[in-house]
């Protein structure tokens, strides 16, 4: 097949090749993953936020799952996932964009649920059809195997994913008419040098970044029906406020009279048209 180009290419990031593995039927997907780590440390870092390290680790494996995933689907397409994890009691969320190739995410770590087993809930939004969500259970504390799962069940195809490296990871998933037993019987090993044993035909270089978007507007919207309702009870006698973005955990400070300014400039002026939905 040939290769195919983003009509917007995002900005400089992460590459993520996909093959085709020919006669096995099976889409590969691979990247190190070095660069984005850093990424997320420095917007950690900006930010002041600070995540266990056990809480970190699945992170991690979660970003780059899910960025595999995300370069292996439509260029219309957005996704969340959330992953509920009952030990340790955590969530970890992961949003994409596949249009500027954006993702972004965050560790929730306080007043997570608490439920009888883990949960996987992913929502997707292909162009300007309506949001679709599924939702499975697994077991364990390994976002691997959350996805793994995930794809069996949700996907109704098999995925396996592949830690080659401190910071390179492979997924290899079935397509129609793959080999099942050459699929089952993969290993690291087999697939840290698989373009040695099979025919790979790249479809694509996507490049990923870490990006979220947030600003101080998207802030105050996200306030301003409670600002209308109780403007006394969000900001008390205080003069600013901080909120963090529940897509990334960025900290914004928000201001009273900027709050104020705000609401004004939208009683006179609505904006016009929709805004693109959100995953």
């Amino acid at each position: 097949m040939p290769e195919t180009t983003p009509p917007n290419p995002a900005e400089p990031g992460l590459e993520v090749r996909t093959y085709f593995v020919r006669n096995r039927n099976a889409l590969l997907a691979r990247a190190d993953f070095g660069d984005l780590f850093v990424d997320y440390y420095l917007h950690l870092g900006a930010h002041h936020i600070r995540v266990a390290p056990e809480h970190d680790a699945m992170f991690k494996r979660a970003l780059a799952v899910f960025t595999l995933h995300s370069a292996s689907r439509p260029w219309n397409e957005m996704t969340a996932w959330t992953m509920n994890f009952q030990a340790p009691l955590v969530n970890l969320f992961l949003t994409s964009d596949n249009d500027t190739g954006a993702v972004t995410g965050r560790v929730f770590d306080e007043n997570v649920k608490e439920g009888p087993e883990n949960l996987f809930f992913a929502d997707v939004v292909r162009g300007n059809q309506p949001k679709r969500r599924s939702m499975v259970s697994f077991e364990g504390s390994d976002p691997v195997a959350a996805v793994e799962k995930f794809y069996a069940q949700s996907e109704q195809r098999g995925a396996r994913i592949f830690q080659l490296g401190d910071e390179d990871f492979a997924m290899v998933s079935e397509h129609p008419d793959c080999d099942l037993t050459w699929f089952r019987q993969l290993d690291v090993e087999q697939v840290r040098i698989l373009d040695q044993h099979e025919q790979l035909v790249l479809l694509e270089r996507r490049i990923q970044r870490w990006h979220c978007g947030c600003n101080q507007q998207r802030m105050m919207q996200v306030l301003a029906p409670t600002m209308q309702q109780d403007p006394e009870g969000l900001f008390g006698i205080d003069p600013k406020l901080e909120i963090r973005c529940p897509r990334c955990g960025a900290r914004h400070t928000i201001t009273r009279e900027a709050m104020e300014a705000y609401l004004a400039q939208s009683r006179q002026k609505p904006e016009a048209g929709g805004q693109k939905p959100e995953a």
